[in-house]
């Protein structure tokens, strides 16, 4: 690895995980870490905030974005766009800071391809009956974005080998302590 640089830690896992509540506990546990907050062209959800949860921007504009190369990974997903920006990134490594990426695992292995340093972590759920359980209790999607995430559940799971690290998410705390300690010791190997 390149001492001269952060590192570049990406997580993900299917929709209903739990990642986004572990992503948000590891970062409060490594405050020094950026998080890469990603854009995307739905619409905020009310618990959302700008610049926080997401960048809600305009179909338009994440399009001039695609068309200047400003993001490391986009795609359009139910209807939407979704996409991390390449200067976050490279910023927060030029600066030799720890960035961390909550995207889904097609943006992941496609940013590995531009990022070869990247570690790539894994949240496993319990099972995927558990994880249909999960998604159905946020009640977040109607019927049909439900059932279009759990496609693309199915679709995800398949891709775990492909990444670095695995964490098992069958409790929370269990998950949160598994995947600080593996960033510790990462962070430590760099030093």
């Amino acid at each position: 690895m390149d001492n001269s640089k952060g590192t570049l830690f990406i997580v993900s896992a299917p929709s209903g995980t739990g990642k986004t509540t572990i992503i948000k506990r590891i970062l409060s546990e490594f405050p020094e870490m950026v998080y890469s907050v990603s854009a995307t062209t739905r619409k905020k959800r009310l618990d959302e905030t700008n610049g926080k949860d997401y960048y809600f921007i305009s179909e338009e504009e994440f399009e001039r974005k695609i068309k200047a190369g400003e993001f490391a990974e986009w795609e359009k997903f139910y209807d939407y766009y979704y996409g991390t920006l390449k200067r976050y990134i490279d910023e927060a490594l030029q600066n030799r800071k720890n960035i961390l990426l909550e995207i889904d695992v097609k943006g992941a292995l496609t940013i590995k391809g531009k990022y070869p340093d990247a570690v790539l972590i894994y949240i496993v759920p319990p099972s995927f009956e558990e994880l249909k359980t999960r998604l159905k209790k946020r009640h977040t999607e109607n019927e049909d974005d439900f059932r279009k995430r759990i496609e693309r559940a199915e679709i995800e799971l398949r891709y775990k080998d492909k990444f670095d690290y695995f964490v098992n998410n069958l409790e929370i705390e269990k998950a949160v302590l598994d995947l600080r300690n593996l960033i510790e010791n990462i962070i430590k190997e760099k030093k």
